[in-house]
């Protein structure tokens, strides 16, 4: 990844998945959010992103597509807790993506479920083999997808999604401008994804 991208912070995505480590059933997930106090409307947002999440993934595999540690269980998992940090970081601070991650990592022992959790904000690879519309199968790039099509627990579209993001967090130029950039490039992921499913808009 350093000769990929030499001016990147991130570590290398290139690990090849444990296919043996263990992954959340729908109950251990729902387990976890009792013991990290998911508040009800984030239960219910984490249940309709799973549910997009799983049908792309399913997809995926029904059409042999789908890139290895990608699969409806791994996509359910991941999804089910992309915001399990959230509780904490709306009493306390802090990036839910971050703490979530490691809540992910050391409830599960998997790292593939964490890496899901950590980039489901942000995906900071724009070129190479890494960037969104060259690898839109990659099962965190899939859950960030499901997440940006559910407004609260609704499905809806990328534009409405981001226009609403707009409203509740563009309070300065520096969040719109990130927004703006977000949305661009979330745009062009859906492409990908959406040719590489053969799905239409």
């Amino acid at each position: 990844m350093g000769d990929l991208m030499p001016s990147c912070p991130y570590p290398s995505l290139e690990l090849t998945p444990d296919l043996s480590l263990p992954v959340p059933d729908r109950d251990e997930c729902e387990a976890l959010w009792e013991k990290y106090a998911m508040l009800p409307n984030i239960r219910a947002h984490s249940r309709a992103v799973a549910d997009v999440a799983m049908s792309l993934a399913r997809r995926a595999e029904d059409m042999g597509i789908a890139p290895e540690g990608t699969s409806e269980k791994t996509a359910r998992a991941a999804a089910m807790l992309h915001d399990i940090a959230k509780t904490w970081t709306i009493l306390h601070g802090g990036a839910h993506d971050q703490l979530g991650a490691a809540i992910v990592r050391e409830e599960t022992g998997n790292p593939l479920l964490a890496q899901a959790v950590l980039f489901h904000v942000y995906w900071p690879w724009e070129k190479g083999p890494l960037a969104p519309e060259r690898a839109p199968l990659r099962l965190a790039l899939l859950v960030a997808y499901a997440d940006k099509r559910v407004r609260h627990d609704r499905l809806v579209s990328l534009e409405e999604r981001f226009d609403d993001l707009m409203i509740r967090y563009g309070d300065s130029e520096e969040h719109r401008a990130s927004i703006r950039l977000n949305r661009e490039r979330s745009l062009l992921h859906e492409a990908a994804l959406l040719e590489r499913l053969r799905l239409k808009k």
